[in-house]
């Protein structure tokens, strides 16, 4: 059993998922530090200064914190400031692997175009083939 699971945790699929999941998580911190660090205060001073992530709504009438940390202390809140910055770095994430995956299937297709480029058949093997072609035509002759 344990040679069955090393075998399965070294196949290149699992190894690959590993990295990408590490590179996934990585770049989830990067885009969330460029959210709630860079565009979220420059979004919050457009209106007004105010900050995304102290949006809520109480959900009872014991909440009458200012901020949602002690608002949630108080009773149950609808924190739609948390889900607007959530939704923006989703929004961000998508468009960067659409850009991502947008220059992969470019290179891809000059990859592809290529090939079909070098299918073309040098000039000294042409001329190796029209050799063979006359020598056989001779030989049928004689």
């Amino acid at each position: 059993m344990l040679q069955e699971f090393k075998e399965f945790a070294m196949k290149g699929n699992v190894v690959d998922l590993a990295v990408g999941v590490i590179i996934g998580a990585a770049f989830g911190k990067i885009v969330e530090s460029l959210v709630g660090d860079i565009f979220m205060p420059i979004i919050g001073s457009i209106v007004g200064g105010l900050d995304f992530s102290n949006y809520f709504i109480g959900l009872s009438s014991a909440v009458t914190a200012p901020s949602l940390a002690e608002a949630k202390k108080q009773g149950a809140v609808l924190a739609y400031g948390n889900f607007l910055t959530i939704a923006i770095n989703f929004a961000i994430i998508a468009f960067i692997l659409f850009l991502i995956i947008k220059a992969v299937n470019r290179l891809k297709k000059k990859e592809e175009a290529k090939p079909a480029a070098a299918a073309e058949t040098p000039p000294d093997v042409k001329l190796l083939g029209e050799i063979r072609d006359l020598l056989a035509g001779r030989q049928a002759r004689v």
